[in-house]
């Protein structure tokens, strides 16, 4: 914390998730939780954390923005969203998949309840 507790940064943040591919870093400030998800490139959400969660699809909701690279985000039914930097999103608890997509690292910020 800087001063009175008013910034946070995530180079220091409250606490780090780590799994294969990627990193997700989370910051309290205020009664508000912000999560940093940086994913390289070649990672998969059913390929590199179902093994750890323990269902095929995520069914977390999430809200953010994507920061930067591009991330695809498929339900169950078929449908697609791309996250390209600049897009401010709510993906629903609906069943899901997600990837990176590219060379780059897929970096996005999200609001956490």
């Amino acid at each position: 914390m800087i001063g009175d507790g008013l910034i946070r940064q995530f180079e220091k943040p409250d606490e780090i998730r780590e799994f294969p591919f990627g990193r997700f870093e989370i910051v309290r400030l205020a009664g508000a939780a912000f999560g940093r998800a940086t994913y390289q490139p070649g990672w998969k959400w059913s390929l590199h954390n179902a093994p750890i969660v323990g269902t095929a699809l995520c069914h977390a909701p999430h809200i953010g923005v994507a920061i930067s690279g591009h991330g695809v985000v498929q339900y169950q039914d078929g449908t697609k969203i791309d996250l390209l930097p600049g897009t401010v999103f709510h993906i629903t608890d609906q069943p899901h998949d997600s990837w990176v997509e590219g060379d780059a690292p897929y970096v996005s910020i999200h609001l956490l309840k």
